[in-house]
């Protein structure tokens, strides 16, 4: 059953997140694209155990959110690197990158450019176009 989305117009107050759904239903693999983030060492350290589920503590506000195994080593080993998001990565590879690293929680285009590093409004521009970038949506609570 695919989620249904309102038809207003989004704001920079609009929550978004990685639509994982989005992947699946567009033919595409997730999996295989967050692999490419790894080395081939760390590759081999996630074979098998990808796709289990574990607890992620949110080190701010020690919330506990299950991520399957593949985004939380990408998480506690990649996210925390300064070279992850740079101001040569671009818009949508940041955001999507910035999800991967807060573990998926929902933002707005206000809370996403405060992160890295853009304004609100160009991050709304990208997002509520009719192209979706690397299955980032507007987050509607199922």
């Amino acid at each position: 059953m695919s989620k249904r989305f309102s038809i207003a117009r989004p704001t920079v107050q609009t929550p978004y997140h990685i639509d994982f759904d989005w992947w699946s239903q567009n033919d595409r693999n997730w999996r295989v694209y967050l692999r490419s983030y790894l080395t081939d060492e760390d590759q081999k350290h996630v074979d098998g155990v990808d796709e289990q589920m574990v607890d992620l503590v949110d080190q701010e506000t020690a919330e506990v959110h299950r991520v399957d195994a593949l985004q939380h080593f990408l998480i506690t080993r990649y996210a925390s690197q300064d070279d992850f998001i740079t101001t040569n990565t671009s818009v949508s590879e940041a955001i999507f990158r910035l999800f991967l690293a807060n573990g998926n929680v929902p933002m707005n285009a206000t809370e996403i450019g405060e992160k890295i590093g853009r304004t609100p409004v160009t991050i709304l521009r990208m997002l509520s176009g009719r192209r979706v970038y690397r299955g980032i949506r507007p987050y509607t609570q199922s």
